[in-house]
């Protein structure tokens, strides 16, 4: 099926994205995070593709890769915020390391979550960047509403470089002290 014969879009609410992420973990235990992020990584041709017919629409763009850099953050938190995903701000967190950052992601739930539990986002963000930068792009979510972080912060970087940045972080490094050794 090329892109321009794809079906039309479904929507499911935060209600149902959250039962998701809570089942898979309740039945799946360990392996809910993998699951969850090819399910993302599957969503993200199609958000890509929204996001590029929505930047038609309202700003007369001819997709992403005729936009201005400099109003990526901006066309990004209209697009998610429109579709129910929540604001968010794209900027850099330091050399090849985008920060995506949401005060009120969907996904997440305030619940006391041990570790960063947005695994479906960011399987969606990683293909989505993949295709927006058109090179392999992976993401990792570093802050989390759901274990009670103020949002939700993803970084977005090549896959050796974020491999690079998980393993100084399973060391004992925070990720802010992980991005000023670079």
């Amino acid at each position: 099926m090329t892109s321009t014969t794809r079906t039309a879009s479904v929507a499911i609410g935060r209600g149902a994205l959250q039962q998701l992420r809570m089942t898979l973990e309740r039945e799946t235990g360990t392996q809910a995070p993998a699951l969850l992020r090819e399910i993302g990584f599957a969503a993200g041709a199609d958000c890509n593709d929204r996001y590029a017919a929505w930047l038609k629409d309202r700003h007369q763009v001819e997709g992403p890769h005729a936009l201005d850099a400099d109003f990526l953050s901006e066309t990004m938190d209209g697009f998610f915020q429109e579709t129910g995903w929540g604001h968010l701000a794209v900027g850099s967190a330091g050399a090849g390391v985008l920060a995506v950052d949401s005060p009120d992601w969907a996904e997440a739930e305030p619940r006391g979550a041990e570790y960063p539990a947005c695994h479906l986002s960011s399987g969606m963000l990683a293909d989505f960047f993949t295709r927006l930068g058109a090179t392999p792009a992976a993401v990792m979510e570093v802050e989390c509403r759901s274990r009670g972080d103020a949002r939700c912060r993803f970084l977005v970087a090549s896959p050796e470089l974020l491999t690079w940045i998980y393993e100084r972080m399973v060391q004992g490094l925070e990720y802010q002290q992980v991005l000023g050794e670079r």
